[in-house]
């Protein structure tokens, strides 16, 4: 269990606050958060987190992401995707865990592989 909270603990690399945008491709390791507006690619061995106000246009290849704002794209995770009830996405989900909160809109197909 110690183990689990070790991989939780993400150090946050990068904030794109409310208002902000972004275009382009973003490689880091570790921790995003978006609240503001993101086009491109995302690509982490860390965490995605779009809050509530996030708008994103993207692929997510992460090893955990959890939305709460709007998402059109792909996303890609080798751990766990989780969508708060605020979520919006279109688009396909690739992951070997999915946790979908009651109010979310979902128009895409989803794939529980343990091989990703």
């Amino acid at each position: 269990m110690a183990q689990h909270k070790q991989e939780e603990q993400f150090i946050v690399n990068s904030i794109i606050g409310e208002g902000a945008e972004f275009t382009g491709e973003f490689k880091l390791s570790g921790l995003i958060r978006i609240d503001g507006n993101f086009k491109g690619l995302i690509i982490t061995d860390g965490k995605v987190l779009i809050g509530k106000s996030g708008v994103v246009d993207t692929d997510i290849r992460a090893r955990i992401v959890v939305a709460g704002g709007e998402v059109r794209g792909n996303i890609y995770a080798t751990e766990r995707v989780t969508l708060l009830s605020t979520c919006h996405l279109t688009g396909d989900i690739v992951t070997p865990r999915l946790i979908i909160e009651e109010g979310v809109v979902f128009q895409g197909n989803c794939t529980i592989n343990p091989q990703v």
